[in-house]
């Protein structure tokens, strides 16, 4: 059994403006050219070990939610001689009656208004540093730096496990 946790984020060619260095007497400038296109960043962490799977999709609903269900289960290798669970939030795709979940998966919820108690929350100020003043060209320009961006950080497995792995956070010991 391995027990993971996943959020997700809606990231857009609407800026992310953050403070930055300037010398003295000089103000800094930050371009935008606001636009209202969307993706969603999903990711699955288990904060045990700092592993993360990410998913990037172009909406988010129960049906999307039903896939990316699959293709994580897949990529764990869950089944009937492997058990995950997969610790969430309450989001209303999470829990609606359409979603298929794999054999292998089992969902818990976490308690209504606690984000803080989800661990993958911690993983978006790690993406969101990449996307931090600049301006992409296209939606097709930002998902390539997400993607770049969470290439990184699967590499980055100490630094996902220090942010995510709470001291609340149970070990499971492999059976």
């Amino acid at each position: 059994m391995e027990l993971w946790t996943e959020d997700e984020a809606r990231l857009g060619l609407k800026p992310i403006v953050r403070r930055v260095w300037a010398a003295w007497g000089i103000r800094p400038t930050a371009h935008q050219k606001p636009r209202y296109q969307w993706l969603y960043l999903l990711g699955f962490v288990r904060p045990e070990t700092g592993e993360v799977f990410w998913l990037v999709m172009p909406s988010m609903d129960a049906e999307v939610w039903s896939v990316a269900l699959r293709e994580f289960a897949a990529h764990v290798g869950a089944g009937p001689d492997k058990r995950i669970v997969l610790v969430l939030d309450g989001a209303g795709f999470h829990t609606a009656r359409e979603v298929v979940v794999p054999d292998g998966i089992h969902l818990v919820w976490l308690p209504p208004y606690s984000p803080e108690l989800q661990p993958a929350e911690r993983l978006w100020p790690l993406v969101r540093e990449s996307l931090a003043n600049r301006v992409f060209d296209d939606i097709d320009d930002l998902e390539d730096t997400v993607c770049a961006r969470c290439r990184e950080l699967d590499e980055q497995h100490d630094v996902v496990r220090r942010l995510c792995r709470f001291h609340w956070w149970p070990a499971v010991a492999a059976a």
